[in-house]
């Protein structure tokens, strides 16, 4: 590229992004880089090395024989790129589960696709050594022991962007399956087990809608800081929703059991767990509407949090705080507004303070399954921030310094 070429894009992407904190591109073209979902460690232990995926084309969905790269990138050596792996197991949104595990300080792991089946593959930073195991992961319990994930086939025939092209839904004529729904996977063993399945879900009643004749799937598994439990969203579409879909939130103890429904309202969008017993989520309530609200697991108790200034939807993480000491920001986003800008911030819980960390322009080309949502993760210790944005002309990623705004 020339040095003209060069410095016009960089003018251009200069005028799409508004850095409120310092923030610098960490990847970049001819390729275009990304990481997904908000809830995985992007970072390591020490904050040096940060995962992420390539690919060569956008603007359209994964097909099986898609496959793309996978890479650890070296924030203190002038973000050097390593390639670790490839996959054909990956969408849009959440791309293929990589992810750190928790607990260990160089084992990583990510979801493929091989001789048939849906897999995982644990990759040691140290030794260079690939391990396979025989199902996918979603969620990772915080020992890096255990996993839950569902089924991935039924997700990619309901909800493109969630699932993975290659290996059809062979039941996706069955509404309820009873021999499908959300699995536990031990790491050390390889041993599965079906501890959810979609009929459960189903016989669990439902007092605000008759969802028998709807088509049922699970998404969005998390487990809570302790361990203790996970959350799932319990989603469906029928007559009622048409193209769209509703939901329930559940939490269950780690083996499935002790199911509780945590907002049975049919709105729950993105959530996090703030301590082992609370979930912070974007919900509709009766008392306030479409907000974020705090839910005390197991209890009907449900609290609006920044109800006037965190007033739309948002990929919401609370940073980390110093053993025993409260939480004290969220970190959070927004989809694009009227000008297209996706809005990067802190919410501050004890003064109800909005501090902004950047807008970013998400061309319109970036729309429905292959949009580009920032997806802010956090470094282990909560002072650098790493988005996903397409403002330069193509996805790519992005670290924010927070340490000026955190040193107060």
């Amino acid at each position: 590229m020339s040095p003209t070429r060069r410095t016009f894009l960089t003018s251009l992407a200069a005028l799409a992004a508004r850095g409120d904190v310092p923030v610098r591109a960490i990847t970049r073209g001819p390729k275009f880089h990304w990481f997904g979902y908000y809830d995985k460690w992007q970072f390591d232990e020490t904050g040096r090395y940060a995962l992420g995926m390539q690919v060569d084309f956008e603007h359209r969905s994964p097909q099986a024989a898609d496959e793309i790269r996978l890479g650890v990138i070296d924030l203190k050596d002038n973000d050097r790129w390593a390639e670790i792996g490839r996959t054909r197991a990956w969408n849009w949104q959440q791309g293929c589960m990589l992810q750190w595990v928790p607990g260990s300080k160089d084992q990583i792991i990510w979801n493929d696709r091989q001789e048939g089946r849906y897999v995982s593959v644990l990759y040691s930073m140290k030794t260079g050594r690939k391990r396979v195991l025989p199902a996918p992961v979603y969620t990772l319990s915080p020992d890096g022991a255990w996993a839950v994930f569902p089924c991935f086939s039924r997700l990619n025939d309901v909800r493109p962007g969630y699932g993975y092209a290659g290996i059809p839904d062979p039941l996706s004529n069955d509404l309820a399956p009873i021999d499908r729904g959300i699995w536990r996977m031990d790491l050390r063993t390889g041993k599965t087990e079906l501890i959810i399945s979609f009929a459960d879900a189903v016989h669990v009643p439902n007092p605000y809608e008759d969802f028998a004749a709807a088509k049922h799937w699970f998404n969005h598994l998390l487990y809570s800081p302790g361990g203790g439990r996970f959350i799932f969203l319990h989603r469906w579409r029928g007559q009622r929703q048409g193209t769209s879909f509703a939901t329930r939130m559940f939490t269950a103890r780690a083996d499935g059991k002790d199911l509780y429904v945590l907002d049975p309202l049919g709105k729950t969008s993105h959530f996090i767990w703030r301590d082992p017993q609370s979930v912070l989520a974007w919900a509709w309530h009766p008392s306030r509407g479409d907000k974020f609200y705090l839910f005390t697991d197991k209890t009907q108790d449900v609290v609006p949090v920044g109800p006037d200034v965190m007033t739309v939807n948002g990929h919401c993480t609370y940073l980390p705080e110093r053993k025993n000491r409260p939480a004290r920001w969220i970190l959070n986003d927004t989809y694009p507004d009227k000008q297209r800008m996706q809005n990067v911030y802190l919410y501050e819980i004890q003064t109800g303070r909005r501090v902004p960390l950047g807008s970013f322009l998400a061309p319109k080309e970036y729309t429905g399954e292959w949009r580009c949502d920032t997806h802010p993760r956090y470094s282990r210790d909560g002072r650098q921030v790493i988005i996903d944005s397409a403002h330069a002309g193509g996805r790519q990623m992005y670290l924010l310094d927070l340490r000026g705004v955190l040193k107060g």
